[in-house]
């Protein structure tokens, strides 16, 4: 999600609501002088998630009321959520919204708030599409995957943003420094994942939850149609907007044998567009080229403990003496 689109919100007329007064005092984008401007804010995000329980889609919303999807899909996700949880901590409704908007870069204040009435009027006038049946595959579980797509929009706004992981490399004693992006598709359907590995490759994935434990992510390292599926499983710590995460990954080695590692991200930003992220490249680093923070980095990833190895021992005929021939050449 490019949350850098936030710039480009229209500076529509405000529509005032019928039977209420317009402030006297005029916006300046720091402040605001009228409350029921704040509970707009409420029905917005509440008239958002009906409209998509209903089966609309963020995309179609979005052309509906004259955003980009990103640009919605990052107040849904992020800001407006984050301003309702700021009021139910007892916030002001001026601090509220200002912290929200701290987990976003970029955003306008003014420009933000002066949108509201139209934004409010078109949503509110929009048809609610009744939601189709979904197509049942015959398959209980790529159904289920389907549905965990979309509900982990929501589950994972708070993690979303850019990463540094580290872990250590399959052909070297090296540490891996690479990017991933995590954020919410362009339509808001399903959370997309992005990685800049070391050797120049970008990959796109997709990302899950199992409510609030363990965010997974897949991507597929070669190109289509042949699949190399690359997995990995981040713990999420009990820690709102945690500044790191701490998973395993398991994929192929240059000889094609399974191999899982340790792995750790540290999060750089909060938001990023999709042009600045590719800017970001991974690479190799050697212990001796590290900083003190980042050898931190290689003693938790990279020792001989964390990495799960296996291959084919070139046997003509398969017996129980393998596997013990099979840890040995791994040692």
């Amino acid at each position: 999600m490019c949350l850098a689109d936030l710039l480009s919100l229209h500076r529509p007329m405000r529509i005032p609501r019928a039977g209420c007064a317009e402030s006297a005092t005029p916006l300046n984008g720091l402040s605001l002088s009228n409350k029921t401007t704040m509970d707009d804010l409420k029905e917005i995000y509440e008239r958002i998630k009906y409209l998509r329980h209903k089966g609309v889609k963020m995309k179609e919303i979005a052309t509906h009321t004259g955003f980009t999807p990103s640009v919605l899909s990052a107040l849904f996700t992020t800001v407006l959520p984050e301003y309702i949880k700021n009021i139910d901590n007892g916030q002001t409704e001026d601090e509220a919204l200002d912290n929200a908007l701290t987990w976003v870069n970029n955003v306008s204040k003014k420009k933000l708030l002066n949108s509201i009435g139209k934004t409010k009027t078109l949503l509110f006038s929009m048809e609610a599409a009744p939601r189709q049946a979904a197509a049942d595959s015959g398959n209980e579980f790529l159904d289920a995957i389907g549905r965990e797509m979309k509900a982990a929009v929501q589950l994972a706004a708070g993690l979303s943003g850019a990463y540094m992981s580290y872990s250590v490399s399959s052909s070297s004693g090296a540490m891996k420094v690479e990017p991933y992006l995590i954020v919410s598709s362009d339509d808001g359907s399903y959370v997309e994942v992005a990685h800049n590995n070391a050797y120049g490759s970008t990959h796109h994935g997709f990302a899950l939850m199992n409510g609030l434990t363990h965010l997974y992510i897949m991507f597929n390292e070669n190109r289509s149609p042949q699949i190399a599926l690359f997995n990995i499983c981040l713990k999420i710590p009990m820690f709102d907007r945690p500044p790191f995460l701490r998973g395993l990954y398991t994929c192929f080695d240059y000889n094609h044998n399974p191999i899982a590692r340790r792995i750790l991200f540290v999060k750089t930003s909060d938001s990023v567009s999709r042009d600045e992220f590719m800017k970001m490249k991974g690479c190799l680093k050697q212990y001796d080229e590290l900083g003190d923070e980042e050898r931190m980095y290689y003693e938790y990833t990279c020792g001989r403990e964390d990495v799960v190895r296996m291959r084919d021992v070139p046997t003509p005929k398969m017996t129980v003496e393998d596997l013990a021939a099979e840890k040995e050449m791994l040692k």
